[in-house]
């Protein structure tokens, strides 16, 4: 692999950052965008069911809050019921979708950085590409009857098609991954809004 890397030459080693940079962002958003830390498939109705006749108190809906990213959304809503009994539905919305934009600015960090290197990465093996070129078109002689240096041309043929198959072999798996992620985070957002809009028809009702 290292002698890979260096018949690639010098502009192979900005992809190699980015591939392991990429494969970083991948861990981790695996790691963060588990079901149990985003939204739990039960919780909501456990949170109805604790509801049913009273708002719980402070502690529960501390724990409420650091279950997950739905359960901070959902404590939200209690959280402004138990500051002010007598809010109205719309502060009560209101208080949930603020704590609901943060909740996803999180769910969608890193991900830009992920499609950056997915749209970088085919132009840095393009560059690659180019600087090959310029290799083998500087090794050729002047002179009209000169024979060219084959060891040369070899290298920045190498140099251009390393760099070439290598850009897309970072771009694709991150443009994958990064597509992966997107439609589970909006799958994420959109349980997050109908959940929290149930809770609070829910608290609605209860105050009546």
């Amino acid at each position: 692999m290292f002698s890979i890397l260096q018949a690639a030459g010098w502009p192979i080693w900005p992809l190699v950052a980015c591939s392991v940079l990429a494969m970083a962002l991948i861990i981790e958003r695996f790691i963060n965008l588990q079901t149990l830390k985003v939204a739990p498939p039960r919780l909501l109705d456990e949170v109805l069911t604790v509801t049913r006749l009273s708002v719980p108190g402070a502690d529960v809906v501390a724990k409420l809050e650091q279950n997950s990213a739905l359960g901070e959304v959902l404590a939200a809503g209690l959280r402004a019921l138990n500051t002010s009994p007598k809010c109205s539905e719309e502060e009560l919305r209101a208080s949930m979708e603020a704590t609901g934009r943060q909740v996803a600015h999180r769910l969608e960090r890193y991900l830009s950085a992920l499609a950056t290197i997915a749209s970088v990465a085919p132009l840095m093996g393009l560059f690659g590409t180019v600087v090959g070129m310029i290799e083998i078109f500087g090794s050729q002689p002047t002179g009209v009857n000169m024979g060219g240096n084959p060891a040369q041309l070899a290298h920045g043929i190498s140099v251009a098609l390393y760099n070439t198959a290598f850009g897309l072999i970072v771009a694709i798996p991150s443009l994958i991954f990064w597509r992966y992620f997107r439609a589970r985070v909006d799958e994420y957002l959109l349980t997050l809004e109908l959940a929290s809009e149930r809770l609070a028809r829910h608290l609605y009702t209860l105050r009546k």
